[in-house]
């Protein structure tokens, strides 16, 4: 399922992670950290893979559309479980 938010919300989200959270979601996908942080717009195609992230300038940073969004999700879980402690 795809999701459209803007980039500096995704970036809100991924400022707001508890330290080790990058490395926690990819250890839970089985994919490289450097994937992980290239969907909350990293740029490193060398050590990550591309997560399906489309940037389209716009305000607010920008349009961003996820088109997977099983990594935003597991951030939503962790913030929200950062809130319950």
């Amino acid at each position: 399922m795809t999701k459209t938010i803007s980039f500096n919300e995704l970036r809100r989200i991924k400022d707001s992670l508890p330290d080790g959270s990058m490395h926690k979601i990819a250890d839970r996908l089985n994919v490289n950290v450097q994937t992980v942080r290239n969907y909350f717009g990293g740029t490193n195609y060398a050590f990550g893979k591309n997560c399906g992230l489309h940037i389209e300038p716009g305000p607010d940073g920008g349009i961003v559309v996820l088109d997977d969004t099983l990594i935003y999700d597991m951030a939503l879980e962790i913030l929200r479980e950062k809130e319950q402690e």
